[in-house]
């Protein structure tokens, strides 16, 4: 008999992971919105299990858009061994796999537009878009409209990570948008990596729990006026915690509420067929 050694229930689990990632079809998907049917997106991901996060928010925000994941642990294992012995991160060989990615994605399936969901390999988008550009399909990096929200809002921000790695990253595209937009920008940040570990153990009450103590910490210390969630897996903060300006006294943004909106306005201007 097969041993369950993580103890929950494995029908309940592949039936609710099934529910949110289907199967692919080739039929297009169905939704509301007629500027978005028959729509591709293809995701580039830092790592195989953030599909997940994908697939529940892409799907819940842009409904009858076609979703299609590229990504694998490597990537993720390669940035965290360069962060973790000091060599740039991400590592250039991460940044050209990303573009190859995606334009594997346009030679596969012709998917509409790109996301790099990825904000440690925020650092590719460059390459990636200048190869996309080429090929006449838009690029979006999924923590850009986060940045300029943000950054727009204006006064102190405060980026909380979970993930080492991403933080360089994260400031980095801060200070590019806020140049870009031509504002100045004060911000701090927390870096929290035991939530990481408690995503990664399926305790998701418990990572969001310990975000919140750190942006309740940072603001007993300090004015803060808006708050950014540093990576697409800490988006599960929003189940917790689904109206973050009654909790707190300001938003809390997180990429994949901004991100995914962000790739339907790039979508709903492409013409179906064509860009």
């Amino acid at each position: 008999m097969l041993q369950n050694p993580f103890g929950v229930d494995p029908i309940r689990l592949f039936g609710d992971y099934m529910k949110v990632t289907g199967v692919p079809q080739l039929a297009e998907a169905a939704g509301p919105d007629p500027a978005l049917a028959g729509k591709k997106l293809g995701l580039v991901n830092g790592s195989a299990w953030i599909s997940l996060w994908c697939d529940y928010f892409g799907k819940a925000i842009l409904p009858g858009v076609k979703l299609v994941n590229v990504g694998n642990a490597g990537v993720q294992l390669n940035f965290m061994r360069a962060h973790h012995v000091g060599e740039p991160c991400p590592p250039q060989i991460n940044i050209d796999l990303f573009s190859n990615y995606a334009k594997d994605l346009v030679d596969l399936v012709s998917v509409d537009a790109v996301m790099i969901t990825c904000s440690t390999m925020n650092r590719s988008y460059k390459q990636v878009s200048a190869r996309m550009k080429e090929l006449g399909v838009p690029t979006v990096q999924i923590d850009e409209a986060m940045m300029e929200e943000a950054v727009s809002t204006g006064g102190r921000i405060l980026v909380v990570a979970t993930h080492g790695p991403t933080v360089k990253s994260t400031q980095s595209l801060l200070q590019e948008t806020a140049d870009r937009l031509g504002r100045k920008v004060e911000f701090d940040g927390a870096t929290v990596e035991e939530a990481f570990d408690r995503l990664g153990q399926g305790r998701i009450a418990e990572h969001n729990q310990i975000i919140a103590d750190a942006i309740r910490k940072a603001m007993a210390g300090r004015h803060v006026d808006i708050v950014v969630l540093a990576q697409l897996s800490m988006a599960v903060f929003a189940f917790s915690h689904p109206d973050p300006a009654a909790d707190f006294g300001v938003k809390v943004l997180n990429s994949a509420e901004t991100g995914f909106r962000r790739a339907g306005e790039v979508l709903r201007r492409i013409r179906r067929g064509g860009n």
